[in-house]
C-alpha cells in the first residue's frame, strides 16, 4: 500500500518508519518543502515530497500536523480517499477552539467538515510515538497493547486496524467518528497502556468531562 503523510514531525516520522518496516511505500511531506526533509529519506526509508505530491502518491493519507493547521490540508485531491487523522487538541499550541472547548464537536469531525468527500478515520492519536515505535508485540501476546479507532466508513477503519496489527497492536473500534472524543487528550484512555479488554471497559465508561462512570 502507498501511504502519503502530511507532516514530518514525531508522529509522521514514527508512522512512516513503521509502515516501511511493514512493507508499505511511504512519502513524507511538510509545509516547508522536501528540501527540508533530506535526512528523513534515509532515516525513515521512504520518499519525500511536497504535500500535493504526498496526497497524490498515497492510497491512504495520514494527517499528522498541528490541529490549528487542519484547514491547510488539500480538499479536492483527497476526495474519496481514506484519511487517517492523528490530530490532538492542545490549546496551548493551537489556540482556543470554541467548538472543542464546549464539547460541541470532536477534533476529527473538524477535519471531516473540511474534507467532506474524504473517508476520515481517527487513529494513532492516543499513544506516544516512543511507545508506538517500541511497544508493538506479536498477535496473541499477553502484553499486547490495544489502540482505539473511530470512523464512519467501515472499510476505512479496517485499513487503520490492519496498520495497528502490522505495527504490533490490537484495535478497539469505538464506533462512529463522533465517538472519537472518548480517546481525545485528557480522557482516561489517552496515552495510557491497556490491553484490549481493559481498553474496551475504559472507553465505554468515559463521559464527556473526562471522568469515568461508576
Amino acid at each position: 500500500m502507498k501511504i502519503g503523510i502530511i507532516g514530518a514531525g514525531f508522529v509522521g516520522r514514527a508512522i512512516g518508519k513503521l509502515a516501511v518496516r511493514s512493507g508499505h511505500q511511504v512519502m513524507l511531506s511538510n509545509s516547508r518543502g522536501p528540501q527540508t526533509l533530506f535526512s528523513l529519506r534515509h532515516a525513515v526509508g521512504g520518499e519525500v515530497g511536497t504535500v500535493d505530491e504526498a496526497v497524490a502518491f498515497g492510497d491512504v493519507v495520514v494527517v499528522a500536523i498541528p490541529l490549528s493547521a487542519y484547514r491547510s490540508v488539500p480538499v479536492a485531491p483527497l476526495a474519496g480517499k481514506i484519511v487517517i487523522d492523528t490530530d490532538n487538541y492542545y490549546h496551548e499550541r493551537d489556540g482556543r477552539i470554541a467548538e472543542l472547548d464546549s464539547g460541541a464537536t470532536t477534533t476529527s469531525e473538524l477535519l471531516a467538515g473540511h474534507l467532506p468527500q474524504s473517508r476520515i478515520v481517527k487513529a494513532f492519536n492516543a499513544i506516544t510515538m516512543t511507545d508506538l515505535e517500541s511497544g508493538g508485540r506479536p498477535s496473541g501476546a499477553s502484553d499486547r497493547r490495544a489502540l482505539p479507532v473511530a470512523g464512519d466508513d467501515a472499510d476505512a477503519k479496517a485499513v487503520a486496524v490492519a496498520l495497528y496489527d502490522q505495527f504490533g497492536f490490537d484495535a478497539v473500534d469505538v464506533g462512529a467518528l463522533s465517538e472519537g472524543w472518548r480517546f481525545e487528550r485528557g480522557r482516561p484512555a489517552y496515552c495510557v497502556p491497556f490491553n484490549k479488554a481493559d481498553l474496551q471497559k475504559v472507553l465505554a465508561a468515559t463521559v464527556r468531562d473526562g471522568q469515568l462512570t461508576s
